[in-house]
């Protein structure tokens, strides 16, 4: 068996490279049978001009499949995919069925490193691959297999931002689902509008804080986000937002002047100090994080109990929106609840479970809110300490 896998690999490279000898005719132009992509870290990736197979890795990878309906492109799914559904990423209740029949390809996971099975990759043959992975992970898989990869990894700066619209592009002009994708993007446009409008001309916002918010692993109430999706859509009044500049640093900068993937970190452990100060009127908590925050209330009641959203009873959940890359269906849901609860009468028209389904429905096809809620990731309010 590993002298059929070998020369397979082998068989793979020496196609690969082949192929590469023909891609230019006499005058010097590409061969039609090939296109050259530029990935989302600059890399150029030759890749044949018709895709039929695909493979989908890491951050971002099954579920921009899924936004662009093209799951059945796939000859592989990653053992996170097979071996459960969970509405932590919004694609696998609609999908699961689906990906848990395909031959394994790799562990999955949102780390960017290379944590595919090469081997197993080459088997199934896939045209090209789309993965979620740093550059240089990229490239190894690229050496290891002898198929294009191009990486489409994508991480949030802000409300479903620039960086999204460019990395679904991309991912459509690989496989071809152009159409499917402006109409994805022509709705965000429509939701991020329509927030936006709601929101712009109000004055006197009330202060707003998120906690207990998960990124890179589940964390207590003083984990929080600058630029944080949900508040930007309705143009709160995000506190932490003081601190933008110190925890973005150059970031941003230095994505948009080399034109390549933004690799900073929004989330950061803030002093209880500094939340006392700032005492907003009315704080989100990730759900899923409430066992560490009401620990952490039955250690320091004092704190949390003169903070006056506490005192007030305006404490509500917020879902994580993290789990290998960012689910944008749940940062498009969260922005609408946002809205809800801090401008209730410009989102008087708006019920939650509705619009939820409305989203879902525009972007993965099906209805999953009843699931969503079930696995912990509802919409309400919460007491600390309960």
């Amino acid at each position: 068996m590993k002298k059929i896998v070998s020369f397979m690999v082998c068989f793979a490279v020496i196609f690969n490279i082949t192929a590469c000898t023909k891609t230019n005719n006499s005058s010097g132009a590409v061969n039609a049978d090939t296109q050259v992509i530029t990935d989302v870290w600059g890399r150029q990736v030759e890749i044949p001009s018709k895709i039929k197979k695909i493979v989908c890795l890491g951050s971002m990878g099954p579920r921009l499949a899924s936004y662009l309906d093209v799951v059945d492109m796939m000859v592989g799914a990653e053992d996170l995919d097979i071996n459960s559904m969970s509405a932590r990423y919004d694609y696998s209740p609609v999908y699961h069925n689906e990906l848990k029949n395909l031959p394994s390809v790799g562990a999955g996971g949102g780390s960017g490193d290379n944590n595919a099975y090469a081997e197993q990759i080459v088997n199934v043959m896939p045209d090209v691959i789309l993965a979620g992975f740093s550059a240089e992970a990229s490239d190894e898989l690229q050496k290891q297999t002898g198929i294009p990869v191009v990486s489409i990894r994508y991480r949030t700066e802000a409300f479903v931002d620039d960086g999204f619209y460019k990395v679904l592009r991309l991912f459509a002009d690989v496989v071809g689902a152009n159409k499917r994708c402006e109409q994805i993007l022509s709705y965000i446009d429509e939701c991020k509008e329509d927030l936006n409008s709601r929101t712009q001309d109000i004055e006197n916002k009330k202060s707003v804080y998120t906690g207990a918010v998960t990124f890179n692993g589940r964390h207590g109430f003083a984990f929080t986000y600058v630029n944080f999706p949900a508040f930007m859509a309705v143009n709160a009044n995000n506190v932490a937002d003081e601190l933008k500049q110190s925890v973005i640093g150059e970031a941003t900068k230095t994505a948009n002047d080399t034109n390549t993937a933004y690799v900073g970190q929004n989330g950061f452990e803030v002093d209880l100090e500094q939340i006392a100060l700032w005492n907003p009127d009315i704080i989100f908590l990730d759900p899923a994080n409430m066992d560490l925050v009401n620990e952490e209330y039955q250690n320091n009641k004092a704190f949390f109990e003169s903070l006056k959203a506490v005192q007030n009873g305006d404490v509500y959940t917020m879902p994580s929106t993290n789990s290998a890359g960012s689910n944008i269906t749940y940062l498009l849901i969260n922005a609408y609840f946002t809205g809800t609860i801090l401008y209730p009468e410009q989102f008087k028209d708006i019920n939650i479970e509705e619009k939820a389904g409305e989203i879902m429905e525009k972007m993965l096809g099906m209805n999953f809110f009843d699931q969503m809620e079930s696995e912990g990731l509802y919409y309400g309010k919460i007491t600390i300490g309960e």
